[in-house]
């Protein structure tokens, strides 16, 4: 908590977190935390989360479920479509970083648990005083972003010309 009150944070699922797009106006309200949610281990998560705790100079919490065939219901469905794949589903690999791309806790791996932490907020300020990718480093002079953060549909229902 700062202040006694809990931080602004930026959160973000799976693909968010590698749009380099994306990152600088998810973080323009944001005290110096990130929440990013990816569904499946592949190994290489762990280096993403480091490089947006890096990039953003802001805490990273990567969170990462832990799923075993065991965790489904009996009588689900597609149970026998499962039987022959692993017991192990998701590996887990939650994880926090900090603004410096340190661990501070984690990864959490092929166990269910729970990664609790103290966090220096002063530590964002400090990693700033020499890269700050929204404020001094950002160089408006030379970069523009423009964001359409109208609500809008992914698919839209245009008209398709019959092919000839």
């Amino acid at each position: 908590m700062v202040g006694g009150e809990h931080p602004k944070l930026n959160h973000g699922v799976g693909w968010e977190a590698f749009d380099a797009a994306a990152r600088p106006t998810q973080r323009r309200n944001v005290v110096g935390s990130g929440t990013w949610i990816q569904p499946r281990e592949r190994g290489r998560w762990q280096a993403t989360l480091r490089h947006i705790a890096l990039e953003g100079r802001c805490f990273v919490i990567g969170c990462k479920q832990f799923v075993t065939k065991e965790h489904y219901p009996a009588d689900i469905e597609i149970l026998g479509e499962m039987e022959d794949g692993p017991d192990v589903l998701c590996r887990g690999g939650t994880s926090m970083y900090s603004p410096l791309g340190e661990v501070v806790a984690g990864p959490l791996l092929d166990v269910e648990g729970m990664l609790v932490a103290d966090l220096d907020m002063g530590d964002v300020a400090r990693g700033k005083f020499d890269f700050d990718v929204i404020g001094h480093c950002a160089r408006p002079d030379v970069f523009e972003l423009r964001v359409n953060e109208e609500v809008g549909t992914a698919v839209g229902g245009g008209h398709v010309r019959d092919s000839e």
